[in-house]
């Protein structure tokens, strides 16, 4: 994504939302086991890694400022399966790194769905890894209020209905309710991103 100006900012918004959600849902009542404070850690680092996958994805496709052909689709949705290969890869040489690890897991599955519609696999609910559920919801916040060469950002409420609106289809239905929670928060980076940029 440095490759892009635009995505490079992305992938620090990216780490940034990610610690933020991944807090915010360690105070609920029904806290998922694996959710500790070394998980946030882990995932305010290893969110960075969510489309290294695209590397093997061709510029001409990746930075088309127009829609792309449904073959061009194709190739993007292949980006998972080759980021969480080359992640694979590394730890074969560094079996005990947790960053690698958790970086694999949301290369893997961040296009996922909770109802199951997602991809590259098709997996639903809890067995989508919550890191990679995490990445998934803050992906869409901050794909949806960036601006792109192809679209304009759309406002933080618009971008908050649409995330209310996929809760238990696109999105985990408690980080939802996590997110509605604490959206301001998510709308003060998001304007400040853009500032910076302009």
């Amino acid at each position: 994504e440095y490759r892009d100006n635009e995505t490079g900012a992305h992938l620090i918004r990216m780490q940034q939302y990610a610690n933020m959600l991944a807090k915010q849902r360690l105070t609920d009542a029904d806290v998922p086991q694996e959710l500790t404070d070394a998980f946030i850690q882990e995932i305010s680092l290893s969110a960075i890694l969510h489309d290294i996958g695209k590397v093997g994805i061709a510029d001409h496709i990746l930075l088309k400022p127009g829609r792309l052909s449904v073959e061009e689709f194709e190739q993007i949705k292949a980006h998972p399966v080759i980021g969480e290969k080359v992640l694979n890869s590394l730890l074969k040489y560094a079996p005990q790194c947790s960053f690698i690890r958790m970086g694999r897991d949301i290369a893997g599955a961040h296009h996922e769905k909770w109802d199951g519609s997602g991809y590259p696999n098709a997996l639903a609910g809890e067995s989508i890894p919550l890191s990679a559920r995490i990445v998934a919801l803050v992906d869409v916040y901050d794909a949806l209020t960036s601006p792109r060469c192809y679209k304009r950002p759309f406002s933080h409420e618009e971008a908050m209905a649409l995330i209310l609106d996929g809760k238990g289809k696109h999105f985990d239905p408690k980080l939802v309710d996590s997110f509605m929670v604490i959206s301001e928060q998510f709308a003060v980076l998001s304007k400040a991103s853009l500032l910076e940029e302009a």
